[in-house]
């Protein structure tokens, strides 16, 4: 058997079935988020999605009993449906999104195959069962984020409803873990101090 014929037994990721799915995945780079940054530019959902996955990897040691590398799995890949379906903020979706999220995350998952495509169809039967202690992790990292840089934002990219939100969105998922919520309370109390500064 000749030597190239071994290495083709060997790779199990078809090569242009991977730069194919990073060139719909490269979408999320493009995609706007209701979100603004620092500078005043509009967030992207991959900014979103690689900022959660940083925070997770930094509160790695306050979480022994989870694992991690679950979570930064769950954070890169939690919104690559985005990439076909564009982003829609919380405030505004329906169940019927939520459907067509589903079925752009199937879309995902057909588009390859071998080992990835069982490991992303695998991630994505977690992040919607919401059972395992890693997907709640995750699900209070995606609403943390969010809020965190609603905070860094200008206060005049806010909507009036975001100013309830930044006290409410986040609390329910941030129950599961002590530590999430003393994160959220200081969030909120960022928050409150912004809104008083008006800034």
């Amino acid at each position: 058997m000749r030597n190239f014929d071994i290495l083709k037994k060997v790779i199990k990721m078809d090569i242009k079935e991977m730069l194919q799915f990073l060139h719909i995945a490269e979408n999320l780079k493009q995609v706007p988020r209701h979100s603004w940054t620092s500078k005043g530019n509009r967030e992207d959902v991959a900014a979103h999605s690689w900022r959660m996955t940083l925070m997770a990897l930094m509160i790695e040691d306050e979480f022994q009993d989870i694992n991690m590398n679950r979570v930064l799995e769950l954070c890169v890949v939690h919104d690559l449906g985005e990439a076909i379906t564009e982003d829609i903020p919380c405030f505004e979706k329906t169940e019927k999104d939520e459907n067509v999220e589903v079925l752009a995350q199937k879309q995902l998952v057909e588009s390859v195959s071998g080992p990835f495509q069982k490991k992303l169809q695998s991630l994505f039967d977690e992040m919607n069962e919401m059972k395992t202690k890693e997907a709640k992790l995750y699900k209070c990292l995606d609403k943390l984020e969010a809020l965190i840089q609603h905070n860094e934002a200008s206060l005049d990219t806010w909507l009036p409803l975001e100013r309830e939100l930044q006290m409410t969105y986040g609390n329910q998922e941030c129950e599961a873990f002590e530590w999430m919520k003393q994160l959220r309370d200081q969030v909120r109390e960022d928050s409150i101090i912004k809104i008083k500064e008006g800034k």
